[in-house]
């Protein structure tokens, strides 16, 4: 998609604090971190949210997921971290790419989060 600014970091028109990129994922410094450690997995295949997934994309996503832990280890969080996943403008998806939100060690603007 020309617009995605996440597509644009996925092709290198924009650059980005990149922490891991395999042919099927970008991970990056959130520019707006709301923990001490806050990163975004990012598909390369651009899916606008998790409302728009279908079945040809169960393998992409279940190989995402499934690398959480690795990255937050990576990033030094191996006694736990947070996940999010925002769908939706009502959700509080502000770039329509899907994204996870790995955060981890001290929580700082997602306090209101804290008991989700």
């Amino acid at each position: 998609m020309s617009n995605c600014i996440f597509c644009k970091i996925v092709n290198g028109e924009i650059a980005a604090q990149k922490v891991f990129e395999d042919k099927d994922m970008v991970v990056f410094h959130d520019i707006n971190p709301a923990a001490e450690v806050h990163v975004l997995v990012v598909p390369k295949k651009h899916i606008e949210s998790l409302s728009t997934l279908t079945d040809k994309d169960n393998d992409l996503i279940a190989k995402l997921t499934q690398n959480l832990t690795k990255v937050a280890t990576m990033l030094g969080l191996e006694t736990g971290f947070k996940t999010l996943i925002n769908t939706g403008e009502g959700g509080g998806q502000l770039v329509p790419h899907l994204h996870y939100h790995i955060l981890g060690g001290k929580l700082t603007k997602l306090q209101a989060l804290k008991n989700t």
